[in-house]
């Protein structure tokens, strides 16, 4: 005799048309999700270092020159972010992920073809419409749907395949880079995003969200009339931001206090990602400092397990501002002791919150203002958040070029990351200052 899935588990339910006990679809979404995070990651930020390094050794063109398309990278996905949420909340996310992974697998075999350094723009302009689709905000707003009481476990599950874009990734661009060219490895390397990712999305992410399936979120049935409330799952309270509860004030306070600290700790993140390979192969050698980036995808893949354990449980935001600091502190000691030792050490503690940093800002979004619209709202934040941070990569080329050298520039980024930090914990200070009406 089989027996009803309980109401309430997080991972099944009863498949509708079919008594038998079945996996929650929503984690199959998490799953597929984890799969694109690892190549959107992996052709998207992590590969831009690995671009950066091939294209100027292959072409002997300046630094600065290089990592100025990639910010072009970056603003383009910033520009568009709004709108990959909006769309998703209207059409779904198969058609919206579908148009991004051809985007990027154009644009990566591209770069390898590339002949004169204007001719890398038009190619990371794919590269940042297919980031946009491929990264947190598309990937946070196809998961929030499904899920309420998991809504921060399950994005960070999803989230984690961006490790896996740095364990996994990289060296396999630098594989195939070594053994094909720069061409035909970039070009493999899109073809096989393409092969992989275009039907699990077409497969997987056709529908929606539960209501597709009959269910609620987290895999709850329906309630049926004259069920018992404590036979119900509890209703979580109403988020701080939702309008029904929260006025304008504190809702903006929110919204744009989390948009601009974690502009300010991702504007660092991404710059160190991108020249992190630069910056270590000088005391590493090339085979070691792509060794290192994989090392600290690692960490960054065991923070992220760390953080889908504890998520549901702690303050978000709070806790970004913690792993701010502590990221405050590695660049600090790699710019004030430029030693071996200290810049491997130091970039697996960065690491450990590259993960957390990343994946923090959609759920802090989440559990602040709920699931209505959320692609709409977390949109507007991630279109601050990548307009600023996108100047990283830049940024960090053209003071490196002007001071000869990575120290200062890792200086200086460690006061942006903690000025981060502040701004969060600050917006929620102003919250509470905040009259309700």
């Amino acid at each position: 005799m089989r027996t009803a899935a309980p109401v309430g588990h997080p991972a099944r339910h009863a498949c509708r048309g079919s008594p038998a006990l079945t996996l929650f679809h929503g984690w199959r979404v998490v799953a597929v999700c984890f799969v694109v995070a690892s190549f959107g990651w992996g052709l998207g930020l992590f590969g831009s270092s690995v671009y950066l390094q091939a294209v100027t050794a292959a072409h002997g063109w300046a630094v600065a020159e290089v990592a100025s398309a990639i910010t072009l990278f970056f603003l383009v996905s910033a520009a568009v972010q709004r709108t990959v949420g909006r769309s998703i909340d209207r059409w779904g996310p198969r058609p919206v992920l579908a148009l991004g992974t051809v985007s990027i697998a154009a644009g990566v075999a591209l770069i390898g073809q590339v002949q004169a350094p204007w001719q890398l723009y038009p190619c990371f302009v794919l590269v940042g419409i297919g980031w946009s689709t491929l990264s947190t905000t598309g990937l946070s707003a196809t998961v929030a749907p499904w899920f309420e009481r998991h809504q921060g476990r399950s994005i960070t599950l999803a989230l984690m395949g961006a490790s896996m874009g740095a364990i996994a990734g990289v060296p396999l661009l630098l594989l195939a880079l070594a053994r094909l060219g720069l061409g035909p490895g970039l070009a493999t390397a899109a073809l096989v995003a393409a092969l992989v990712l275009l039907p699990l999305i077409g497969r997987v992410l056709r529908f929606r969200g539960p209501a597709d399936l009959g269910l609620r979120r987290d895999g709850d049935a329906p309630a049926q009339p004259g069920t018992p409330a404590a036979a119900s799952a509890l209703p979580l309270p109403p988020p701080l931001g939702d309008p029904s509860v929260s006025p304008p004030a504190v809702r903006r306070a929110l919204l744009w206090s989390a948009a601009a600290g974690f502009a300010l700790g991702l504007t660092v993140q991404i710059g160190f990602i991108t020249h992190h390979l630069a910056l270590a192969a000088p005391a590493l050698g090339a085979a070691g400092a792509g060794l290192l980036i994989s090392a600290t995808g690692v960490t960054a893949f065991a923070g992220r397990l760390v953080l889908a354990r504890i998520v549901d449980r702690v303050d978000p935001r709070r806790l970004a501002a913690v792993i701010m600091l502590v990221q405050t502190a590695a660049l600090a000691a790699i710019a004030l002791f430029p030693s071996a030792a200290v810049l491997v050490a130091a970039s697996l503690v960065y690491g450990y919150g590259i993960g957390h940093v990343t994946t923090l800002g959609p759920v802090v979004v989440r559990r602040e203002f709920g699931a209505a619209a959320f692609g709409a709202t977390y949109g507007s934040a991630a279109t601050v958040i990548q307009l600023v941070s996108a100047l990283g990569p830049a940024l960090f080329g053209v003071l490196r070029d002007a001071f000869a050298g990575y120290g200062p520039v890792l200086g200086m980024a460690a006061a942006g990351t903690a000025m981060g930090a502040a701004v969060l914990m600050g917006g929620r200070r102003s919250v509470r200052r905040v009259p309700s009406s």
